[in-house]
């Protein structure tokens, strides 16, 4: 599997740190979408995913700040609050330089989380939203302490994770030994680990992967439907699996509370659109058919 040129590549401006490299990748299309990954990952990991869409439409791909093809910013700027920025400046910037279009987000994890915080608190600029599997704590019930747990564990394994590699062959078999990444395609281990990696260390040091972790629990991103200008839907982890992801639990249960609209993908975890690309893929364009995109 070979990532493919990007058709134009933007550098984005941000206040107060190195730009957000934006790739405009396949054809020019009618509608538009925003891609971007997870904490710690970076977005060319999930071209087995996003290239089953560029057929019908356009991929504005990129990473969140201090991941992937950025350059390292602040410690004090990693947080959520200026990542929202982020994913609202990408899509304005896009609009600016390359014309306005039907745009959709896809967007997993905590890009999904700043992409709903862009949404509720710096204004609507999609014409729909899909978020994978956001971590969002609920405020109470049985899907909270799992959620809990969850985060502190990943906070103390980001803390004392290998941050260094002589090839990055070495990470991608560090996937394949985890409970998810065995699941994944070799392929993807392989492009996932070469774009974490910059000479030879993580893009994202790891003491900034593991606050985001911990800022997780009190972000308080429990939305309903009617907080949104527009449509959302929730992709979540499987819920029904023995054992399942506590993002799984929480996703269910922040669907029944808000109304979302809401699907979850058989036999996967959190990194759902890793194991599974094609049924994610199907899942996010039943959406985005369903709301005319």
């Amino acid at each position: 599997m070979i990532l493919p040129e990007p058709r134009a590549t933007l550098d984005v401006p941000r206040p107060g740190g190195p730009p957000v490299r934006v790739r405009l990748h396949g054809e020019a299309r009618p509608v538009r979408l925003f891609i971007s990954h997870g904490n710690g990952f970076a977005a060319d990991g999930y071209l087995d995913f996003w290239r089953r869409f560029l057929g019908e439409y356009e991929a504005v791909v990129f990473d969140m700040r201090n991941h992937g093809h950025n350059a390292l910013g602040e410690t004090k700027q990693h947080d959520y609050p200026h990542m929202a920025g982020d994913v609202d400046t990408v899509i304005r910037a896009v609009a600016a330089e390359f014309g306005a279009k039907p745009s959709a987000g896809l967007f997993h994890s905590m890009s999904a989380q700043a992409a709903m915080i862009a949404a509720l608190d710096l204004g609507w600029r999609l014409d729909a939203l899909i978020a994978f599997d956001p971590p969002n704590m609920p405020p109470d019930g049985p899907a909270r302490a799992p959620m809990l747990a969850y985060l502190a564990r990943l906070t103390r394994w980001a803390d004392s994770r290998r941050d260094t590699f002589a090839d990055p062959d070495e990470l991608a078999a560090e996937y394949a030994e985890t409970h998810s990444g065995r699941e994944w395609g070799a392929e993807t281990r392989e492009l996932m680990a070469r774009a974490v990696l910059r000479d030879g260390r993580l893009c994202c040091p790891r003491a900034f992967e593991a606050s985001m972790y911990e800022q997780g629990a009190p972000l308080q991103l429990w939305p309903r439907r009617a907080d949104f200008a527009g449509p959302v839907r929730l992709i979540g982890a499987d819920p029904a699996r023995e054992r399942p992801s506590p993002t799984a639990l929480s996703n269910q249960a922040l669907a029944a509370f808000g109304g979302l609209d809401y699907a979850a993908i058989p036999d996967t975890s959190h990194l759902l659109q890793l194991e599974k690309p094609k049924a994610c893929a199907e899942a996010a364009l039943d959406f985005l058919k369903k709301v005319g995109l």
